[in-house]
């Protein structure tokens, strides 16, 4: 099939390169703008735009496709379909409607659930047992067209970061499954039931919330891993890892350490780090770290 691939992150690099491998033609590549990042802010290619060129194929990075000269020649390709993986900007109707077969969403969650923008981190944060990819036809709402195939897995213990590249070679395959036989994947509509909406999220929610029980601070550590922090005399600590251990019960405030080894008191419960990182330093093992940097027992972190 000639195929418009429409990515960004790292996420979508996998089935870019898995319907290359599958034989199909990708005739253009649509990836955001690249962006200035790093110490130099240097003007830096996003991860599909690097893949898309090293593949010898034609990138596109328009900052909108609201324009109707953008859409023209959205429509000149002459496309079968359009693949769009975490691409970032809002297709037209005019854009949607453009390849033969329309526009095919490779989505990281089991629809309806989480909707939008960040559906990883939500649900981690939520404490789902399980989540996935779906394949789906794309319309004008948001992630709310009907589905063409999905693929499971667990979320169990999982960051983010590992939870995302997993998913994104399960998407690819199951990418290359739906387009190899796109008849025998009738679209079906998603339940009125179940909608959730995964908002995007916001650098501030990195910072750790001991106001809540333990077993949620953990998975907002899996979630905003490797960012997710806590402060200690205005300096900020990175939580990589940690693990419940007392789920229900802390005789101390919450953010309040209960012994030398970095227990820390949530509402309820407590959790104990056990990967850690200071600005400037390398990660190190809990103990490690509180050999060079003490925090007695009663101190209350930020």
């Amino acid at each position: 099939m000639k195929i418009i691939f429409m990515g960004t992150p790292d996420f979508a690099v996998p089935s870019l390169r898995a319907l290359t491998a599958a034989g199909h033609d990708i005739i253009a590549v649509y990836s955001q703008p690249p962006r200035r990042a790093g110490r130099g802010k240097a003007l830096t290619p996003t991860p599909v735009h690097v893949a898309a060129e090293a593949m010898g194929v034609p990138v596109f990075t328009p900052v909108s496709l609201k324009g109707a000269e953008e859409q023209v020649a959205f429509a000149a390709h002459g496309a079968d379909v359009a693949v769009v993986a975490a691409y970032g900007l809002i297709l037209p109707k005019a854009v949607l409607d453009a390849p033969k077969h329309g526009c095919i969403n490779v989505h990281a969650s089991l629809l309806p659930r989480w909707r939008g923008a960040a559906p990883i981190q939500r649900a981690i944060l939520a404490g789902d047992p399980e989540t996935g990819v779906t394949i789906m036809q794309m319309e004008a709402g948001l992630d709310t067209g009907p589905m063409l195939a999905d693929v499971r897995t667990s979320v169990a213990g999982k960051t983010a970061g590992a939870l995302t590249e997993e998913l994104a070679v399960l998407g690819a395959e199951l990418l290359v499954r739906v387009l190899a036989n796109l008849p025998a994947h009738p679209p079906m509509p998603q339940p009125e039931d179940g909608v959730t909406y995964a908002a995007k999220i916001d650098k501030a929610e990195a910072r750790l919330d001991f106001l809540i029980s333990a077993p949620q601070v953990e998975r907002q550590i899996r979630a905003f891993h490797p960012t997710a922090y806590f402060e200690l005399n205005g300096e900020r600590v990175r939580v990589l890892a940690a693990e419940v251990v007392a789920p229900d019960y802390a005789p101390a405030p919450p953010a309040t350490t209960l012994d030398a080894q970095l227990t820390i008191a949530c509402n309820p419960g407590a959790i104990r780090p056990t990967l850690v990182q200071r600005a400037g330093s390398r990660a190190m093992p809990t103990p490690e770290f509180l050999r060079g940097f003490a925090i007695p027992a009663g101190t209350k972190l930020g």
